[in-house]
Formats: structure tokens, sequence, C-alpha cells
């Protein structure tokens, strides 16, 4: 398991959930949730990245049931190549993270009206729970990596230019 702070991340239309894990990637646990008709949200998460000093984001990918992108789908991308020229992204499956993160509010005691200002908060939770978890029992970092900006711009990991062959 990699040491060091990640955060979570879970794209919504009108909010942003925001987690953080611990240094040892033990627990993830809420940090903030970012309104996206007031924030720029970009800017916000590097902020938060660098106010913990996150070795990396974890942003959910949300995907439907059948395997298929959903409306929401390109957006969390957008958001999620913005921020990877500021650290290292992952992209990981998200289905059913907010489900699973209201079921747990529901259980707790928390009405759905209750949920609203901390749902998104939740489902980042179990983004990067998840994320870490299954870090811990595969032994290597989920989902998909995604390139820096100098990767995608032809450099590689040391900022030499790459070379192709055709």
């Amino acid at each position: 398991m990699r040491r060091g702070v990640r955060i979570g991340v879970d794209v919504g239309r009108a909010r942003v959930g925001v987690a953080r894990c611990d240094r040892d990637g033990l627990l993830a646990t809420p940090v903030e949730t970012i309104q996206r008709a007031s924030t720029d949200v970009v800017a916000r998460l590097r902020e938060i990245a660098e106010e913990l000093e996150a070795i990396e984001a974890v942003v959910g990918l949300p995907i439907s049931l059948s395997g298929g992108d959903t409306p929401s789908t390109q957006d969390a991308r957008d958001v999620a190549a913005l921020l990877a020229a500021a650290l290292p992204v992952r992209l990981v499956d998200e289905r059913l993270s907010t489900v699973t993160a209201s079921a747990g509010m529901r259980a707790a005691g928390r009405s759905s009206r209750q949920q609203r200002s901390s749902i998104d908060q939740a489902a980042a939770v179990v983004i990067l729970q998840h994320a870490l978890d299954s870090e811990r029992t595969a032994g290597r970092a989920p989902g998909e990596l995604l390139p820096s900006r100098d990767d995608a711009q032809g450099f590689d990991d040391r900022g030499e230019a790459a070379t192709r062959e055709d």
C-alpha cells in the first residue's frame, strides 16, 4: 500500500463532494462539498490537494449498471482531466456510490432532507474508501491513471519529449 494522503472526488451536476484519507490510506473521511454554481471547482480541488499535500486524486466515474457511460460520465472526465494538470488522478468506477452513501446515512437516522447537504461528501468517502480497500487487497492502485498535462502534450514522465515510432 502506497503511503500518502489521497483525495476522493464525487462530481455531480450541482455539487462536488470531497473526501480524504489518512497518510496510511486506512480510512476515508469527508472534507467538503463544493457548490458548482458559485465556485471554480478545479481551482478549489487543487487548493484542497495542496493543503492536504495529497499524492493523488481518486475521481469517481459514473458508469451505468450495464457498464456504459451516463450523462454525467463526460463531466467527471472533464473535471478529472483539468485536475490532472496539478496532481496524479485516477478514475474509478463509482457505480452505486451515492446509493451506498444514502443507505448508510438513512441507517444512521438522517432523513433525505438532512442528507442533502452532505450526501456528496459521503459519496466521495465511499469512492475513496473502495479505492483504498481495492489497493490494499490487490496490491496495486485501482482504476485508470490519467496522463498529466505534460504527458498529454507529448512529454514522458521525466519531462523529455516523447518520441513515437510509426
